[in-house]
């Protein structure tokens, strides 16, 4: 990715515009932060990784934990953007459904994915901003874009989902997908699921899902 495709994403993900020094320094703290964690990481790290002085850094990111929330919203907007791009096709309930599955696990499920989750969760008591952060920014993010699929699913006739909210409805379905898999696959780093047990499990709550709030159900 150039560092102008990398500006912009950054630019929506902080709602700000860094310069390409500044994108160098967030570069390299993600790898840093990845490979060490937060505690484990120092900003001479991600100063040597960079290739730039100390004072770049900190006339960029204050302070470790600024460069670690910068990091955290990039990398979970990362997430929603890629389901961004899926639209509903009216009577295709259920591939579209699972698209939206495959995609969000893809994101959960991979090492750098997962890597960030567990950095959150071990930091959140010392930094709960951080947990904040991560949650709109990644999972909160993703239940709106997958709301507004159920939305137009509901507006075409394919569901049927009574008193319950798209929202609420997004929040079910996002749940179901993430549960026991990243949990599974969270404590158990070098046990990562298998393409065919992905797709037994997306099948497993497209299934689920369909059969509760489908019109053809």
């Amino acid at each position: 990715m150039t560092i102008a495709n990398e500006q912009e994403n950054v630019a929506q993900a902080l709602g700000k515009t860094l310069g390409a020094k500044a994108i160098t320094v967030l570069q390299a703290a993600r790898k840093v932060f990845l490979a060490h964690g937060f505690s484990n990481a120092t900003t001479d790290m991600i100063q040597r990784e960079a290739g730039v002085s100390k004072s770049t850094v900190y006339a960029h990111f204050a302070n470790k934990e600024t460069l670690f929330s910068a990091v955290v919203q990039t990398e979970c907007f990362s997430t929603s953007t890629s389901m961004r791009t899926i639209r509903y096709k009216p009577g295709q309930l259920r591939d579209v459904l699972r698209e939206v599955a495959n995609v969000y696990l893809n994101v959960v499920l991979s090492k750098s994915g997962a890597a960030l989750a567990r950095m959150v969760i071990a930091e959140v008591e010392r930094f709960p901003n951080l947990g904040k952060i991560f949650y709109e920014s990644g999972p909160r993010a993703s239940i709106k874009v997958v709301a507004n699929i159920i939305v137009s699913a509901n507006e075409a006739g394919d569901l049927e989902l009574g008193s319950l909210t798209s929202e609420g409805a997004a929040r079910i379905f996002i749940g179901s997908v993430r549960s026991e898999l990243q949990l599974y696959y969270l404590t158990h780093p070098d046990d990562m699921p298998t393409k065919a047990q992905k797709e037994q499990w997306i099948t497993l709550i497209v299934d689920t899902f369909t059969r509760a709030y489908g019109k053809s159900a």
